[in-house]
């Protein structure tokens, strides 16, 4: 097998979760479980060729990595970006695995993409470019089979192009897809849920850790992204109350030493809908883009840190700066958005009586969008729609849920025991998922 680094990151994450923790002494048979889960169920690889709006063809690679469906159909996002490659896929796919457990429903973990840059392209060139994807997805995928939804690259426009070729090739409503349009089956809360999701686990563990006496109002928070994720956990950290001083892309990022505006956040939303770029819709607000910087080291001091962009957007040094600058609680919107060495430094101020920091892994923090995507597939089933009321309730409860469990677990299996007062998060939710699907696994004698 060749070196996939950032699948090997998530693996060794997992694996020290379990290693670290008591697990393997109270229950020896769960060590055969991770060699089992680790390798997926299928890889499918598959050429993708269109022609784009200057008569060229243009040829690439599609995936759709299908990890685990011991607990329910595949589920797991696609993602269309030039990064995207196999050890990407197969990272997100087995993060996927996890945080599906955690969500309490039955879905098992997958994802899936193309190796595609959309940016500047032609909103028929990109129909073009999806149904072409889909002329090889359609095969492997349907609602008792397989479900995927949107990721980087893939907003609700390409959801519906994409869903429509699969009518269309089919003859079938039933791809699976979720973040479809509202007009025909998608759930409302659906692109704000990811965001707000990692805002709500955030507010619990601040009450949490507060005894109730502290919430998001009056906090400063750090947020990377100025995508769905970001564009949404700042609006809703705004309501609650806070100061939200950051926002980036792969470009640079833009500080707001007095906050930005809700009315600026909604700005930021309609221009990337119309694919223009952060420092171009946010010079209208007269403020200054720093080019090739990302949030972390300029954005003075702080209370929250939401890294809500890519993977590994953190390092080992910003992160000790964020902890100087007074960062109390990081939640991780993006996934594997803190390299190991961010991750360390977090973790062993939990320790400190005087500055600890409250980390919480993507697998429990950016839930928040499967769960609603789940949401959406139980309306499609019912041929029902829940309000927005209904949908955010359920959304909140099982983020704090969620984020209870994994509490629990880490004082189940940490060595930590009650030494200190706020219990690895990273253990917690790792052990949480795990258990979960290799519990099913036994059952089902995918592992003996």
């Amino acid at each position: 097998m060749s070196y996939e680094p950032e699948f090997q990151q998530a693996l060794d994450e997992v694996t020290k979760a379990l290693e670290q923790s008591t697990l393997y002494e109270k229950h020896p048979k769960y060590k055969k479980v991770l060699p089992v889960l680790s390798i997926p169920q299928k890889v499918n690889q598959f050429r993708v060729t269109w022609e784009n709006d200057k008569g060229e063809q243009e040829v690439t690679v599609g995936y759709r990595v299908q990890y685990n469906n011991c607990i329910g159909p595949f589920k797991g996002g696609l993602r269309f970006h030039p990064t995207v490659n196999l050890s990407i896929l197969k990272f997100l796919g087995f993060e996927q695995i996890f945080k599906n457990a955690l969500t309490g429903t039955p879905i098992g973990g997958a994802k899936g993409g193309l190796c595609v840059n959309t940016k500047g392209r032609s909103e028929n060139e990109i129909r073009r470019i999806c149904n072409a994807f889909m002329r090889e997805l359609y095969k492997v995928i349907g609602t008792e089979k397989e479900s995927p939804a949107g990721d980087i690259g893939v907003s609700g426009v390409e959801v519906g192009y994409m869903h429509g070729e699969y009518r269309r090739l089919t003859d079938r409503y039933d791809s699976g897809l979720t973040g479809k349009g509202l007009d025909f089956g998608g759930s409302l809360i659906r692109p704000e849920a990811t965001g707000y999701g990692v805002v709500y686990v955030t507010d619990a563990m601040i009450k949490h850790a507060t005894n109730g006496r502290e919430s998001f109002k009056g906090k400063r928070v750090a947020i990377s992204g100025s995508g769905n994720v970001a564009q949404y956990a700042a609006l809703k950290a705004i309501e609650l109350g806070a100061t939200v001083v950051s926002l980036s892309d792969s470009k640079g990022c833009v500080i707001s030493e007095k906050g930005f505006s809700e009315e600026q956040i909604k700005n930021v939303i309609a221009g990337k809908a119309a694919r223009k770029t952060l420092e171009f819709i946010t010079s209208d607000f007269g403020f200054k883009y720093i080019s090739g910087a990302r949030p972390w080291t300029h954005c003075g001091p702080v209370d929250i840190v939401l890294p809500c962009a890519t993977q590994n957007e953190v390092s080992g040094e910003e992160a000790e700066h964020l902890i100087k600058a007074g960062a109390k609680y990081v939640a991780e919107g993006s996934n594997m958005g803190s390299t190991p060495e961010a991750i360390a430094a977090f973790e062993k101020t939990r320790a400190s009586s005087e500055s600890p920091v409250w980390f919480c892994p993507p697998k429990l923090a950016n839930m928040g969008g499967v769960m609603v995507s789940q949401f959406e597939l139980a309306q499609n089933a019912q041929r029902i729609s829940w309000t927005a009321e209904e949908v955010d309730s359920k959304l909140k409860s099982h983020m704090i849920a969620g984020l209870e469990l994994s509490m629990k677990t880490a004082r189940e299996y940490s060595k930590e025991g009650d030494k200190v007062k706020l219990p690895s998060l990273v253990v917690g939710a790792n052990i949480a998922g795990f258990l979960k699907v290799a519990n099913a696994m036994f059952d089902q004698g995918d592992v003996w």
